[in-house]
C-alpha cells in the first residue's frame, strides 16, 4: 500500500475505543491519564450506566478509578464520529459486526487500530482481512500487540508492545499516541506476523493450562512453548510473515506471558479442561472472552486448508470440540514420529 498518510498528526481531537472489556478499558484509561480525550463505546447498557455513575468498569476491570478524560457512549457510530483514530477492542468473533456499526460514521481518513487478537472462524481471515473486506482495501490500518495484561497496564507496570502497519506514517502515529515512560511501543511493517502471533499464542496458552490442570510440571510447559513457537512460525511463514517477528514481542513475548501466568483467561480455561471440567460449564461461568477457544477452530481449519502441520493446535482443537482426553492428547504428541530438531525447525522457516 502506498504511503498516503503524511497529513496524519496528533492533535487534541478525541480518539475512540470500541469495546469496554478489560483490554479496551485499559487502553482507554492509559490514553486518558496521559491527557488524551477518549470516547469509549460500551456494548452492555448496564455497564454503561455503571461507568457513567462510578467511572469504574465493575464487570471487567474492577477496582480501577478511570481517568476523567474518558467519556462513555452507548452508540458506536456516535463514539467514532469525527475521531481521527479508532481503536478496535471488540472480540474477534464480533469484530466484523461491530465494524459494520461504524461504517457510515467513520471518515475515509480514519486510522483503525486493532487491539483484537484472533482469526475469524467463518472466513479464516485475520482482523486486517476483515477490515479490508468491510471498509475497503485503502483503509489505514494498524495492529497493536505484545505481552500486556490489562491490569498491569493500568497499574503503570513497565510494558513493551509492537504496532504493525503497512504504512510507516500510520505505525509512527500509533507509536507516538501510545508511548509513555511505562508503555514502550516498537514499530514493524509485518502486520501478518504480529496478527498471527497474537492469535495463535492464545491456543498455546490453553495447552499450557491443560498441562497445569493435569498436574504436570515445568518440563512439559517449556516443551509446549518451544514447539508451539515452531508451529506459529510454520503457519506464519506460509502466510508471508517474517519469522523474526514471531521471535519478538508479539510472538515469543506474548506466548511466554500467556503460557506462564494465571492472569491469562485462556490459561485458566485450559487448567479447568485439564482438571476434567466440561468446556460449556467453564464458559458459562466466564464474563470475559477466552479468544483461544474460538481461534483454535479457526487455526486448525486454516492449517488444514494450507497443509501446514500444527500438532499442538490439532490436539487443543480435539480437546475443545471433539471431547478428546487431555492426557491422551499429551501421549499422542509425545509418541509422534521422531525427527531431527534442526531439520524440523528448518521446515518451519
Amino acid at each position: 500500500m502506498k504511503e498516503s498518510n503524511s497529513h496524519l498528526a496528533l492533535d487534541s481531537t478525541p480518539v475512540a475505543v470500541i469495546g469496554a472489556g478489560s483490554w479496551g478499558t485499559a487502553l482507554a484509561h492509559h490514553l486518558g491519564r496521559h491527557g488524551r480525550e477518549v470516547r469509549l463505546w460500551v456494548y452492555e447498557p448496564e455497564l454503561l450506566a455503571i461507568l457513567c455513575q462510578k467511572r469504574e468498569n465493575t464487570f471487567f476491570l474492577p477496582g480501577v478509578k478511570l481517568s476523567s478524560h474518558l467519556s462513555f457512549f452507548g452508540e458506536a457510530a456516535e463514539a467514532v464520529r469525527g475521531a481521527p483514530v479508532v481503536i478496535m477492542a471488540a472480540p474477534s468473533h464480533v469484530f466484523r459486526q461491530v465494524l459494520g456499526l461504524l461504517q457510515s460514521a467513520a471518515s475515509p481518513e480514519v486510522v483503525f487500530v486493532s487491539a483484537t487478537k484472533g482469526i475469524e472462524n467463518e472466513t479464516l481471515l485475520t482482523m486486517e482481512g476483515v477490515v479490508r473486506e468491510v471498509l475497503g482495501p485503502e483503509r489505514s490500518y494498524a495492529i497493536l500487540s505484545g505481552p500486556s495484561f490489562a491490569r498491569e497496564v493500568v497499574q503503570n507496570q513497565p510494558t513493551v508492545v509492537t504496532v504493525a502497519s503497512r504504512q510507516r506514517s500510520v505505525a509512527k502515529l500509533v507509536q507516538r499516541l501510545f508511548s509513555t515512560p511505562t508503555f514502550r511501543v516498537y514499530t514493524t511493517f509485518d502486520v501478518t506476523g504480529v496478527e498471527l502471533g497474537g492469535a495463535l499464542k492464545n491456543i498455546m496458552a490453553l495447552g499450557a493450562g491443560i498441562l497445569e490442570g493435569l498436574g504436570l510440571g515445568a518440563n512439559p510447559r517449556a516443551a509446549l512453548i518451544t514447539r508451539g513457537l515452531a508451529e506459529i512460525a510454520r503457519l506464519g511463514v506460509r502466510l508471508g510473515a517474517n519469522p523474526m517477528t514471531l521471535s519478538g514481542l508479539s510472538g515469543l513475548g506474548d506466548l511466554v506471558l500467556t503460557c506462564t501466568s494465571s492472569q491469562s483467561r485462556n490459561y485458566q480455561v485450559g487448567v479447568q479442561l485439564g482438571a476434567g471440567k466440561r468446556l460449556p460449564d467453564i464458559l458459562a461461568e466466564m464474563k470475559m472472552v477466552a479468544e483461544g477457544v474460538k481461534n483454535a477452530a479457526a487455526a486448525y481449519f486454516l492449517a488444514q486448508k494450507l497443509g501446514v502441520e500444527m500438532p499442538i493446535v490439532e490436539q487443543v482443537y480435539r480437546i475443545l470440540y471433539e471431547n478428546h482426553s487431555p492426557r491422551e492428547a499429551v501421549r499422542i504428541l509425545m509418541t509422534r514420529a521422531l525427527k531431527d530438531e534442526i531439520d524440523a525447525l528448518a521446515e518451519s522457516w
